[in-house]
């Protein structure tokens, strides 16, 4: 289920709430009580190191020399 991160206007505390999609324009009310909420825009990011063999999705036994179309020299 995911987590939609609000934020009230009236005490500034910032809270998640997880729900269901087809729920996710509805808004919560702060912990203390408030309706004056935001919903705040939340970004995913991932870092980190890709395996020499994963890199080779296109099956090539020699990675990149297929050329740039396949996606496996990105």
């Amino acid at each position: 289920m995911p987590t939609y991160e609000y934020k009230c206007k009236e005490c500034l505390a910032e809270f998640e709430v997880n729900r269901s999609m087809a729920d996710s324009s509805l808004l919560s009310p702060c912990p203390s009580g408030h309706s004056n909420v935001v919903k705040k825009l939340s970004l995913f990011s991932a870092t980190g190191k890709v395996e020499a063999s994963a890199m080779s999705m296109c099956g090539s036994p020699n990675p990149g020399s297929c050329g740039s179309g396949c996606g496996c020299c990105a």
